[in-house]
């Protein structure tokens, strides 16, 4: 769980990197499960980036008795992020980012860009990075501008399938705050505000990069509106001694599985998106 200190690095940076905060065993646990799961693997998706390479990842709304469900029911995440914001928080969705040798790149945004457009009024929404294989710029971790969070919501629009933040926002924001490069080990958590402006290149390696991303909403900030992910519903914490049990424990069903078309859907519905065809 985050302390005092890191608490307020989060606050002011937009994010705080923990190492090691999952321990080998339990990285080794959810790596074979996503080798081994075959709802993870049937649910797989995705759309092209600007250079038509394939963009993947496995969307779920609901964290189950399942190995997925124990990381994103942790008392270490959870207790950390309602300790940032002073506040219950519930499940919002998770997802595994694939990023085999090969695929594309994600464009600049703010997680917050787009859940706005859910119909949830205040920013006061966050996510964990769990890293699952080691990243590195070859293999296209995460970038992100430092203290961006603070800039508010910046426009978004889609191209190419994926939310984009307003370029010109962002060229003026890099004269400004620090791009950093999050190089990472497995185990290894970022966790962050859902206003943080971050993006990923394409993986240019011969190597994975997997990371699982658990995300959060606060419960008074439960969406006005019913779309692709939930409103508020308790979450059952895991204590982290309980994350083991978990360790053999696959999804068994593929109810709450989400797919790329179903979320564009929804998005186009909204008056402010575009497409790289539109003039």
């Amino acid at each position: 769980m985050l302390n005092d200190i890191d608490i307020r690095e989060l606050h002011v940076n937009g994010f705080i990197l923990k190492r090691s905060f999952f321990s080998k065993d339990e990285i080794n646990a959810l790596s074979k499960a996503c080798d081994r799961d075959e709802n993870m693997q049937k649910h797989i998706n995705g759309y092209e980036d600007k250079d038509g390479k394939a963009v993947t990842h496995t969307l779920w709304n609901h964290p189950k008795d399942d190995i997925f469900g124990a990381f994103a029911r942790s008392e270490k995440i959870v207790n950390s992020i309602e300790k940032f914001f002073n506040k219950e928080i519930y499940h919002y969705h998770s997802k595994l980012i694939w990023k085999r040798p090969g695929d594309g790149a994600f464009n600049w945004h703010q997680d917050y860009g787009y859940w706005y457009k859910n119909g949830c009024l205040f920013p006061d929404m966050a996510s964990c990075t769990i890293s699952i294989d080691a990243s590195t710029k070859e293999n296209g971790c995460l970038q992100f501008l430092k203290g961006s969070h603070l800039l508010g919501r910046i426009d978004h629009m889609v191209v190419n399938g994926q939310e984009q933040a307003d370029p010109e926002r962002i060229a003026e924001a890099k004269k400004t705050l620090d791009h950093e490069y999050l190089i990472t080990e497995p185990g290894d958590a970022l966790l962050f505000h859902s206003n943080l402006l971050h993006r990923s290149d394409a993986n240019n390696s011969d190597n994975s990069r997997r990371a699982m991303i658990c995300c959060y909403n606060t419960k008074d900030n439960n969406p006005y509106k019913k779309h692709h992910h939930p409103q508020y519903i308790p979450l059952s914490k895991i204590p982290d001694n309980q994350i083991m049990n978990f360790a053999e424990k696959m999804s068994s069903s593929d109810e709450h599985f989400l797919r790329v078309k179903d979320v564009d859907q929804e998005w186009a519905k909204t008056k402010d998106v575009s497409t790289k065809n539109q003039s």
